[in-house]
């Protein structure tokens, strides 16, 4: 039997390996904030026992760390994401897997998130600078080292906000939780996991998701922008006798062949764009997985 927090949560970690890295991260904040809870109730209230005695009763009240994984691995084949994709083999006509995008709700929530990932980079961009800046300003004040930690802390629930965006418009599999933080560890222990990787690498995301932000929102309005000019540009000409093509030397009217054509360009250029989207939005997910999951 496991004697120890630590033995156990490696012996779980161990029984989840081959599973996703967010699916372990929560599965070992889980195991550690029940065991470690559990153990202060039992330290509370019998003074006399060691943590070698009580270990045993409350691990076999919580579960084997096999148990633990398994009942895991079926949670999250009954839970997986809504936008998470599909891993059956689209066998469609080409035509249909083309067009038919505009279905696929995995392609909607990625567009809604590259043009919503501005907004959020501003206020990413703008806290994580901000608060670097005022933390190295305040260290010459007996202030500074409380606000760091502050801010530090602000960082990791930031992480998990953006991984609940990321999961549930992107459809990738991220932490549901924070990441479990032991209360009876000492300040200089408690500090260095504040100051570990993945508080920084979070803090690299916030920064780069202004300029990501900034290209996809560009990006995504200008094609947006065309399609719809293109669809409706025979209605603007033959309807309203409003050139497609507007220069400060002149109006350029298109001939009617092009004109009429126009309309099919702009639905290719569309579906294209849905496409596109689809792509981003499975590479900024794979970016997110490796910038807020631990290891």
């Amino acid at each position: 039997m496991t004697e120890s927090i630590n033995a156990y949560l490696n012996l779980l970690k161990e029984e989840l390996e081959g599973n996703d890295r967010a699916t372990i991260q929560d599965a070992l904040s889980d195991a550690e904030e029940h065991l470690r809870t559990a153990l202060g109730d039992v330290l509370e209230t019998e003074p006399d026992i060691s943590e070698a005695d009580a270990m045993p009763s409350i691990i076999e009240e919580y579960g084997s760390p096999g148990e633990i994984a398994a009942a895991y691995r079926q949670i999250e084949a009954r839970v997986r994401p809504a936008l998470a994709q599909s891993k059956r083999v689209d066998n469609r006509p080409f035509v249909a897997r083309f067009f038919g995008v505009f279905a696929e709700p995995r392609a909607w929530g990625a567009l809604f998130y590259a043009l919503f990932a501005l907004l959020t980079g501003i206020i990413y961009f703008t806290w994580a600078v901000a608060g670097l800046s005022l933390s190295v300003g305040f260290m010459v004040l007996i202030i500074g080292v409380p606000f760091a930690v502050l801010f530090l802390l602000s960082v990791r629930g930031i992480a998990l906000v953006e991984g609940r965006l990321v999961e549930a418009l992107l459809g990738v599999r991220m932490p549901r939780r924070p990441e479990f933080s032991n209360s009876n560890l000492g300040w200089w222990e408690r500090l260095k996991d504040i100051l570990g990787k993945r508080t920084w690498l979070a803090i690299v995301y916030m920064v780069l998701q202004l300029p990501l932000g900034v290209i996809y929102f560009t990006v995504f309005v200008t094609l947006i922008a065309l399609s719809l000019s293109f669809i409706i540009a025979p209605v603007m000409q033959i309807g309203f006798n409003t050139s497609f093509i507007q220069v400060p030397s002149g109006d350029y009217y298109l001939p009617y062949w092009i004109i009429y054509l126009m309309p099919f360009g702009g639905v290719v250029l569309a579906t294209a764009t849905m496409h596109l989207a689809k792509f981003v939005g499975w590479a900024h997910g794979a970016l997110a997985r490796i910038m807020l999951v631990s290891d």
